[in-house]
């Protein structure tokens, strides 16, 4: 069985790819307005009509660490 040498390379494989442009079509500034943290105030991912105690998501990963030691 002979080994086949004949492989096609892509030239493109390991080029550096140019600067990407930041998306500016969306973020917190643009949509509904959204509910405050109820831990530090800041916004959330969540709009105003959210029901409960929303919490922005560095509150919320801290509460999980929290939680998740608690034992």
């Amino acid at each position: 069985m002979g080994v086949d040498t004949d492989t096609d390379t892509d030239d493109t494989y390991c080029e550096t790819p140019g600067p990407i442009a930041p998306d500016l079509s969306g973020g917190a500034a643009e949509g509904p307005p959204y509910a405050e943290c109820v831990l530090c105030r800041e916004p959330t991912e969540y709009p105003e009509s959210t029901k409960g105690a929303p919490l922005c998501p560095v509150c919320a990963w801290q509460e999980a660490g929290r939680t998740a030691c608690s034992g």
